[in-house]
């Protein structure tokens, strides 16, 4: 891409350019692949003993490039990061995946002149001068090959004096290989060439599928970098465009975004409308609608219309690099059951220490020190060897970050995550989670002859230029009945009592036409308005008030005063007939999210107590609380006191959630056991809180608990088939069921080893298919049959 650019830049000078740079790499080919062999097996070694270096030193060379002037997010770091992740495991499983096939292709003549498989399989291959050295120059051979990897790997745990799965695999080859190797110079019954080869082979194919795994579910944070494009188009001040890469962008740059292409940085909407598929960065499916003066983020696709976007973010400031650096974060990070698997891996070679000295004094004292104890002991190594339990937990980690990743879920704590399934109590910070956070018209009532849609629609009028919450929610709800809203001029805002406007009522439904040219002082406001026009509220509408304040509802009123016209017709007619009355009321109310009633249902659906914090005064709180069914309600509580409340449900001996903004509630946040913060659509970097919910959506709280209860079923039950395996297995090996013929030979031990870690490898991909949906509930359904009803 780069070199195109500079081609496109200089036609002259560029393909000779390209020319000398495909011959220098023409020369270098054969030189480079040997050192990137061994760059690949040395890193190799270090993730394997180190993975936590590793993974510092990833995000490192990943973000590295980002630093240069421009701070883009665009080609360096997007090429930095697929060399970090992808190619890093990507060359892990390449290097296991060749060294298998190698071995494997190695070891048939080994298993073609095994006088044991030749006698348990009833076949016979030719014999020649020499043949007999086929099985120990060959296994010789896979042992360098496929064998000393797993040696050289130990090394560091030996030196780190914490041995693990690659100082039992080291164990175990070591002594078949010796052990066959003597068995050539002084003749015993049976030499493990066959074992020793079957074994590596065995041990590299296990470690082909482990690194193929973990490759393919850690993922997340490489299709995260793709979604960057490499280049932006960039408008110049005469209004041209330029090309450039995206890591040359900078703040207030003016890019196109033509139909179909990635917006290459976080910005606003200057021009144009069109459609954002925004699924890849907030688990949305259903694009979002972006016109003039709407954010957007950098990564997502645009639809079918062309925009030109104001670059506001670039580089590590955008939204896509702070949910990379989250997912980083989260992967990085150990949850309490891995820590127990990788304490229980070093346990387990000292027991395995153990079972070999206890299985070789027994076998000693029952037939004498021979090849059958050497057999056993080695057999006892094998079967310890912990690479399902090694993968048992990693795996399911990296899908469950991935998993989460794609539904709009950032976990920056694992340990958090996984306590989520134990939640008590979650506490939701009321404004702007369980409600709109804005007001809207929940209710309203007029006199006699006035339609509301014409009170709606004066009202709005009215509102036009004033920019106040109760102002826009009137406007909002005269747009859902896509009510025609009449022209106002001479707009005036009353202190502390309302608004004024005089308004054409031609511009009503059913105004007369001839009233084009009057106007009529139309105000809005609440009872303090009314006080100081004088007017009396009708027994209806103060009835109407009554009931909305006992809802913590606030009540404004819209008041008509005298027309200069003397007639008109229909509706507005009726209303003049009223001249200087009070004409309608409406309820207004922090309007409750729809998804909230469903959030609350299916949290106590799972056995978790619902808690309400806010600000709000006591009847507003219970109102909201009555309607959602919420169990606890904190009310008329200051932002700085909110985590009070949570240390107050925690002394209670519960563990406690807290659903916020990430901003005002920081504190909280911090302060419960799993702090959520919701909403955080473009701000992704909430330091305070341990999981991210990028949408603006509770329910996504109900699939946190879910996915943190599937992760951990998974968790246990991988556990249970690698620890289960070493616990049936081990005694086998080593020789309590010879009495009665039972007996497990080292190949057949890393067979079925080998099945262990395939099974964890399948049960943990199973986690994908963790249905996150939310199922209807009885009280949803009743819901929805009362709005239809009342419909």
């Amino acid at each position: 891409m780069v070199d195109h650019n500079e081609t496109n830049e200089n036609p002259q000078g560029g393909e000779h350019h390209q020319d000398d740079s495909s011959h220098q790499h023409g020369e270098h080919d054969e030189a480079v692949a040997e050192s990137d062999e061994q760059r690949v097996e040395q890193e190799l070694l270090e993730e394997e003993v180190h993975p936590a270096a590793e993974s510092e030193r990833e995000v490192h060379e990943q973000h590295e490039p980002a630093g240069h002037e421009g701070g883009g997010h665009g080609h360096g770091t997007h090429e930095g990061h697929g060399e970090g992740h992808g190619g890093m495991h990507e060359g892990h499983e390449q290097l296991f995946r060749r060294r298998f096939f190698v071995s494997t292709l190695l070891s048939i003549p080994v298993l073609l002149y095994s006088e044991m498989l030749q006698e348990w399989l009833g076949f016979s291959v030719p014999a020649f001068p020499g043949s007999e050295w086929i099985n120990p120059v060959f296994a010789v051979i896979v042992f360098a090959y496929g064998g000393i990897p797993f040696l050289r790997m130990a090394v560091p745990e030996l030196k780190d004096r914490s041995p693990g799965m690659m100082t039992l695999i080291s164990m175990a080859v070591s002594v078949a290989f010796v052990y066959s190797l003597a068995s050539v110079v002084f003749p015993t019954q049976s030499a493990f060439f066959w074992e020793l080869v079957t074994l590596i082979d065995i041990m590299l194919l296990g470690h082909w599928i482990e690194m193929r795994s973990v490759r393919r579910a850690s993922s997340a944070v490489d299709e995260l970098a793709k979604l960057m494009p490499d280049t932006a188009e960039r408008i110049t001040d005469d209004g041209e465009t330029e090309e450039v890469p995206v890591s040359e962008l900078s703040e207030d740059d003016l890019v196109l975004v033509r139909p179909g292409a990635s917006i290459p940085a976080d910005g606003v909407v200057e021009e144009g409308d069109s459609d954002i598929d925004e699924s890849m960065i907030t688990g949305e499916s259903k694009p979002v609608s972006k016109e003039p003066g709407d954010e957007v983020i950098g990564g997502t696709i645009n639809g079918d219309g062309s925009l030109r976007v104001r670059v506001g973010s670039t580089g590590e400031e955008t939204t896509l690099a702070g949910i990379m650096r989250l997912v980083e974060e989260a992967q990085q990070s150990k949850s309490k059951t891995q820590v127990l698997a990788d304490r229980a891996a070093g346990w387990l070679f000292y027991v395995a220490l153990g079972a070999a000295v206890v299985t070789a004094i027994a076998w000693t004292l029952a037939v004498s020190f021979d090849a059958t104890v050497i057999e056993r002991v080695v057999t006892v190594l094998v079967i310890a060897c912990p690479h399902a339990l090694g993968l048992a937990i990693p795996l399911v980690v990296a899908i469950n970050t991935s998993l989460a990743a794609r539904n709009g879920m950032l976990v920056r704590d694992r340990i958090a995550m996984e306590d989520a399934r134990n939640l008590d109590a979650i506490i939701f910070d009321k404004t702007g989670t369980l409600t709109e956070g804005e007001h809207g018209v929940v209710d309203m009532a007029t006199v006699d002859g006035v339609s509301e849609a014409d009170a709606l629609a004066l009202a709005a009028a009215v509102e036009s230029d004033s920019e106040h919450m109760i102002a826009r929610a009137i406007r909002e709800a005269a747009n859902e009945r896509d009510l025609p809203v009449p022209d106002a001029s001479g707009f005036e805002a009353i202190k502390g009592r309302g608004v004024r406007a005089t308004v054409d009522v031609s511009g009503v439904d059913g105004g007369s036409a001839d009233a084009s040219d009057s106007g009529t002082e139309v105000y809005v406001g609440g009872p303090n308005l009314l006080t100081q026009l004088d007017r009396e509220v009708p027994d209806h509408l103060q009835r109407f008030a009554d009931e909305a304040g006992q809802n913590a509802q606030t009540v404004v009123y819209l008041v008509r005063e005298g027309e200069r016209s003397e007639s008109s017709d229909g509706a507005s007619g009726e209303a003049a007939s009223r001249d200087g009355e009070l004409i309608a009321a409406f309820a207004m109310a922090d309007v409750i999210r729809e998804e909230s009633f469903r959030v609350v249902d299916a949290l106590h659906d799972l056995g978790i107590e619902v808690a309400m914090l806010t600000g709000d005064s006591q009847d507003v709180a219970d109102a909201v609380a009555v309607e959602l069914g919420i169990d606890t309600v904190f009310a008329e509580v200051l932002p700085e006191d909110k985590d009070e409340k949570v240390q107050e449900l925690q002394d209670q001996g519960k563990l406690v959630g807290m659903v916020g903004d990430g901003v005002n509630d920081a504190p909280a946040l911090t302060r419960a056991d799993v702090g959520i913060a919701i909403g955080s659509g473009t701000d992704v970097a909430v330091q305070s809180a341990d999981v991210i919910l990028v949408q603006n959506n509770p329910l996504d709280v109900v699939r946190l608990v879910k996915l943190s209860k599937a992760s951990y079923r998974k968790m246990q039950e991988n556990i249970v088939w690698a620890a289960g395996y070493n616990v049936f297995a081990l005694p086998l090996a080593a020789g309590v069921l010879a009495p009665i013929g039972i007996l497990l030979s080292p190949a057949v031990g890393a067979l079925l080893m080998s099945l262990s870690t395939v099974i964890v490898a399948i049960n943990a991909q199973l986690l994908r298919r963790t249905d996150l949906a939310i199922p209807d509930l009885p009280r949803e359904v009743s819901l929805s049959a009362d709005s239809q009803s009342a419909e």
